[in-house]
């Protein structure tokens, strides 16, 4: 249990350390402006858009986390390999993922070639999010499996730089068009990791962009909840020395919910596991519940904090059940985060490979069967895409690179398992199919 309490610890500082500080490799660079970047990336969407799922409310959903950061040489991005690389660029022996996806379906023009091999001697190959058609790929996906959509993150400290906003924007508008095209929903998550105190204006002028000149909460595949946009901001509360703080959150709260132009939305905010009793990886602050108090929905950050089927059915009648009982108390709704299983070793080596076993889904369907039993009505799937930290459930291969670098399979299941798992694990959301301990068997 010590580790899993460092993990919890240091789990929320990882995805600011990666998002900052991955090495560009020796992708070109030119000069870009903010206004450039700007021009280039934000404007509405106009094409065509599938009913699909009910974008009306996120009750009985299973919403995915989108990362979407990921970049590779020549795909346009000029970031490089963008969150593959490790300190010393991206070859075997330095790159910061334990997942490898696998690349079988997609077309030429989505594959960039890595200097990994195979066992058969292969050029192993990855993706870009920077590339429409595989994002546009990822989100029919979420339809083939019946995973109802996606949170896309987007880091605050990102905006600021023309290439990170270039980078963030283009994803975003590919993630609204693929949910468009595949009658999927999304919304936008700020993540606030390795912001300092003073900068919460960011966010803010970066929502009035996205209001402005992408429109993006007049769009149809849009997620809204009790009748207004969702908006989602992802840290405050945590205990690891953030910088920015509760007060600014309120600021930032008020800004979201009741400004004039840019207001109306409904608030979901991302906190510690030990938000309601203020211990663990949540500072003892109670201004944390009063920022709470003033947003609509509560999601708790739960990867790492329990590494078993049993430690996840102890976690819900500790944590989860309780949190449920004040969020009612309160007026507020609950969204649980699950995730699959966790490993970052070629990001941090000294951690184990595979450091939260998956147990070929047990692990993942433990945690939909317990919030269930809880009384959850939606949940937060960690996540799509995310092999840095091994949490991905998309479409991943059991025949990865050799040499220097070790890396996760799924245990010789399909590749596209966990895409099955979660919308079987939706499915149980909503009553459609009867509640189980062990996951069903595929067919």
């Amino acid at each position: 249990m010590k580790l899993i309490l460092l993990l919890s610890l240091i789990v929320g500082v990882a995805a600011w350390l990666t998002a900052t500080h991955s090495p560009a490799g020796n992708a070109p660079q030119s000069e870009l402006t903010r206004e450039e970047a700007i021009a280039q990336t934000m404007a509405p969407y106009h094409g065509p858009s599938e009913r699909g799922v009910n974008r009306q409310t996120l009750a009985g959903k299973l919403m995915c986390g989108y990362q979407g950061w990921f970049t590779a040489e020549g795909d346009g991005a000029e970031r490089g390999w963008f969150h593959w690389a490790g300190p010393d660029g991206f070859r075997p022996g330095s790159c910061s993922i334990d997942l490898w996806p696998d690349m079988s379906e997609l077309d030429p023009d989505e594959r960039y070639a890595t200097p990994f091999r195979h066992a058969d001697g292969r050029v192993a190959e990855v993706f870009s999010s920077y590339n429409r058609k595989t994002v546009l790929r990822h989100f029919r996906w979420m339809r083939d499996y019946g995973i109802d959509g996606a949170f896309v993150q987007r880091f605050a400290v990102e905006t600021v730089h023309p290439k990170g906003l270039r980078h963030s924007s283009r994803v975003l508008a590919h993630c609204r068009e693929g949910a468009n095209l595949y009658g999927r929903a999304y919304a936008v998550m700020y993540d606030l990791s390795g912001m300092r105190e003073g900068q919460m204006s960011r966010v803010m002028e970066d929502w009035k962009l996205l209001i402005d000149r992408m429109q993006i909460t007049r769009d149809p595949a849009y997620l809204r909840h009790n009748g207004k946009p969702v908006v989602a901001v992802w840290g405050f509360g945590f205990n690891d020395n953030r910088r920015y703080t509760l007060q600014e959150g309120m600021t930032l709260v008020e800004f979201l919910k009741n400004d004039p132009r840019y207001g109306g939305c409904t608030v979901m905010l991302g906190v510690p596991t030990g938000w309601r009793t203020l211990d663990a990886d949540s500072v003892n602050d109670p201004t944390l519940h009063a920022l709470i108090r003033k947003a609509d929905i509560v999601s708790p950050w739960t990867v790492g904090r329990y590494a078993s089927p049993e430690q996840a059915r102890l976690h819900a009648q500790r944590r989860l059940t309780p949190d449920l009982q004040w969020c009612r108390q309160n007026g507020k709704e609950y969204l649980p985060v699950v995730f699959p299983g966790f490993s970052w070793h070629n990001m941090f080596p000294n951690s184990k490979l595979d450091l939260i076993p998956r147990l070929k889904g047990r692990f993942l369907w433990s945690q939909y069967a317990a919030a269930k039993r809880a009384g959850a009505t939606m949940l937060y799937q960690a996540m799509f895409d995310e092999v840095d930290e091994g949490t991905a459930i998309f479409k991943c291969t059991n025949d990865p690179p050799v040499g220097e670098s070790k890396f996760l399979t799924y245990e010789g299941l399909p590749s596209d398992h966990y895409l099955w798992l979660a919308g079987q694990g939706a499915r149980i959301l909503r009553g459609e199919i009867p509640l189980t301990d062990e996951p069903p068997d595929r067919r």
